[in-house]
């Protein structure tokens, strides 16, 4: 992974904050973030299943898609919960030094 790909993550990240702060009509994060929690929440459950399924048909496109599908629902549940990545990445680094 490059820098660049780390920081399309942060980029994607403040969109994900900026939409949350100040939303917008046309945007399908500020209709997440609208919906709620358990809307947001349900939306991390289903691309799980579907990551999890396109790896057992071993598709890796679909594999692929579907896991940004789920790593933005992620972001946006992260930042409906005022949870940043840097908070995730700060608790992995905890438990690798365990």
């Amino acid at each position: 992974m490059s820098n660049s790909d780390l920081e399309f993550l942060a980029t994607l990240e403040n969109l994900i904050t900026e939409r949350r702060a100040s939303p917008s009509a046309n945007s399908y994060t500020s209709e997440l973030f609208a919906a709620g929690t358990q809307r947001i929440a349900q939306k991390v459950g289903e691309e799980a299943v579907e990551v999890a399924l396109a790896s057992c048909h071993k598709d890796r496109d679909d594999t692929v898609g579907e896991a940004a599908d789920l790593i933005y629902h992620l972001l946006v549940l992260l930042a409906n919960q005022e949870i940043t990545l840097a908070d995730v990445v700060n608790k992995l680094q905890s438990r690798h030094a365990a």
